[in-house]
């Protein structure tokens, strides 16, 4: 009975990877299709999913529109991307180690306080920061993508359970062998953290590469655009490029693709260390 719940399981985890990745697949394969093959099979059979005929013309096409250059929109969201994701690790993670391990007064309610921000939807608060980067000047530049989005309640809220693990007592070790608290937070707290970092920079780039609505309203040149905004301009009132924007987010998908595999294992130890389940 043990062995067959164990090839239950499996048989379940299969299936529902097959699922999540199956959209996947069919995005990718139909990035090789002709244009007119790629709603000819609808029914549920083989060439739904394998291109009959092969083709690299989306692509060819993709990045030989002079008019949409996606090589300076990758440029642009890999630019933005990076900026606030080592911002957003320095600030988020000194931010979490005073929480965390700084006595100070009002802690808790400034602590409080800050957490309510989580249950503001970003929608509420749109307006105003838009109106606040127009009043600095920063409308049409990267400062009004990169700034706002440097510091983050989730990420602070998320880097602060994994500090509050640190023990109190290597901390006090530190601080008797001379060591100021910038000192114990870069060379004792953060080298225990890189699984947690890891993560919440993960996280962090993940959202900036696939932002959209954001760009579209402080971004108005296009030039300056970032990557998910330009693959949407692909869709128009004439006519909608479906194999110019399967190929795109087929590369769009890649650079994620990529980190996810170099950087998985930290990814899954710091769900590990911190409890989740799920």
């Amino acid at each position: 009975m043990e062995r067959i719940g164990h090839l239950l399981k499996w048989i379940v985890m299969i299936a529902v990877a097959l699922i999540s990745l199956l959209p996947i697949f069919w995005m990718i394969m139909g990035a090789f299709r002709p244009r007119q093959e790629l709603f000819q099979y609808v029914s549920l059979e083989w060439h739904l999913f394998v291109p009959v005929e092969w083709t690299l013309q989306n692509f060819i096409d993709l990045f030989g529109d002079s008019t949409k250059p996606l090589g300076r929109f990758i440029n642009n969201t890999l630019l933005v991307a990076v900026s606030v994701t080592l911002l957003s690790l320095l600030f988020n993670s000194m931010a979490a180690f005073a929480f965390s391990k700084l006595r100070f007064r009002g802690r808790g309610v400034v602590f409080a306080v800050f957490l309510s921000a989580l249950v503001i939807p970003g929608e509420v608060t749109m307006v105003p920061t838009y109106l606040l980067v127009h009043a600095f000047g920063w409308i049409d530049s990267f400062k009004a993508l990169i700034v706002p989005a440097a510091v983050s309640v989730f990420s602070i809220f998320l880097l602060v359970q994994f500090f509050a693990d640190v023990p109190r007592e290597l901390l006090e070790a530190g601080k008797i062998d001379g060591a100021s608290w910038p000192g114990i937070y870069a060379k004792i707290v953060l080298p225990s953290m890189v699984p947690a970092l890891i993560t919440m920079g993960l996280i962090t780039f993940l959202g900036q590469w696939d932002a959209y609505l954001w760009p579209l309203i402080v971004i108005n040149d296009e030039s300056k655009q970032m990557l998910q905004v330009a693959i949407a301009t692909f869709t128009n009132l004439q006519a909608t490029e479906w194999g110019k924007i399967l190929a795109a987010d087929t590369v769009a998908s890649v650079p994620i693709l990529i980190l996810f595999l170099f950087l998985q294992k930290y990814y899954v130890q710091s769900i590990v260390n911190s409890g989740i389940k799920g």
